[in-house]
């Protein structure tokens, strides 16, 4: 990994942002995943737990105006972009109420007056989505950037060549996020990635950086560094977050494997004990940025705002499937 010139520490305000922003991910999972196993949702959830300081990291820096498009495990990106949480669990929830108005379900949260250009079921789709965006924004010349979030799967997708050849050659603003959870669904990456993925970057010339992702201030300066980057009209970036998901690929993926197995028990404990959002709460209490009264004060405030949106949720009204062809062509009217 190169030397950072982006060296700075974040403030104890905000490590405490951080904080509050890796937690919401976290509850709002945690709520999703019970509320899964209580057979309260109508369809599939691809849960983030264990990867939040990457979102968190990288959405610190961006404004509503900037851009970010995301996967099939998309919860966090948008959180962490500040997408409403009531919204988005309504929309889990198939209610009309919801982000996409119940019509798009967890894999296809989007709120585009927060630069937040949507997850996506399709496996790097939002790589050519970002670089676009990245093209619109190099067009308006007023220093937006776009973010691609994706995974190690999605890695070996050709439109990745694709899109870092023309983002470099046309010096657009975009960072290619990288979460390296090492799975590609239920196959481990090891079996069907060759290489390091980061160097695929780094044969196009793309300054280029491999982090710990569960150390939110690691991901943190090299986002920085490569987000101002792009706002100076310097080019495109790769970060390359190692990281992992505790939850299985998706909720219920038991019933899939059928007894079948693609990790064991103590891999899954030896992560849980890098947990991201424990390390940082050990940080913050450590540099005593805040004491543990504060600490707890910010658990509360988010288990409370947890509470408000599943409540939300699940008084909403279900989505009318009439909507469908009025939200899918243009022209028609919602």
């Amino acid at each position: 990994m190169p030397s950072s010139q982006w060296n700075l520490t974040p403030s104890n305000e905000q490590l405490l942002r951080l904080y509050e922003r890796m937690l919401l991910i976290r509850r709002m999972e945690e709520r999703l995943r019970d509320d899964n196993a209580a057979g309260k949702l109508p369809g599939a959830v691809h849960l983030y737990i264990g990867q939040e300081a990457v979102a968190a990291g990288v959405c610190a820096h961006l404004e509503d105006r900037d851009y970010i498009t995301s996967t099939h495990r998309g919860h966090g990106h948008f959180l962490a972009k500040g997408g409403d949480p009531k919204a988005m669990m309504a929309e889990i929830w198939a209610k009309e109420e919801g982000i996409c108005r119940g019509m798009g379900g967890s894999m296809h949260v989007a709120d585009t007056t927060k630069g937040i250009l949507g997850a996506n079921g399709i496996v790097g789709a939002g790589l050519a989505i970002a670089t676009g965006a990245a093209f619109g924004a190099k067009l308006d010349g007023d220093g937006k950037v776009a973010v691609c979030f994706f995974g190690d799967g999605a890695s070996n997708q050709g439109v990745v060549m694709e899109c870092m050849n023309v983002a470099t050659l046309w010096g657009l603003p975009i960072v290619f996020m990288c979460e390296n959870n090492t799975f590609s669904e239920f196959t481990p990456s090891r079996e069907v990635t060759a290489g390091r993925i980061s160097d695929r970057a780094r044969a196009f010339g793309m300054p280029t950086h491999d982090v710990d992702g569960n150390d939110v201030v690691e991901v943190w300066r090299a986002a920085g560094e490569a987000i101002e980057r792009a706002r100076r009209g310097e080019g495109p970036s790769f970060i390359e977050a190692a990281t992992y998901r505790i939850q299985g690929h998706m909720e219920a993926e038991a019933f899939l494997l059928q007894g079948g197995a693609y990790r064991n028990a103590d891999e899954i404990e030896a992560w849980k004990a890098k947990d991201p959002v424990e390390r940082l709460r050990d940080r913050i209490l450590s540099l005593e940025a805040a004491g543990e009264a504060e600490v707890g004060a910010i658990d509360q405030r988010v288990l409370a705002q947890v509470e408000d949106a599943a409540d939300f949720a699940e008084a909403g009204t279900a989505a009318d499937p009439a909507l469908a062809p009025s939200l899918m062509f243009v022209g028609q009217e919602a």
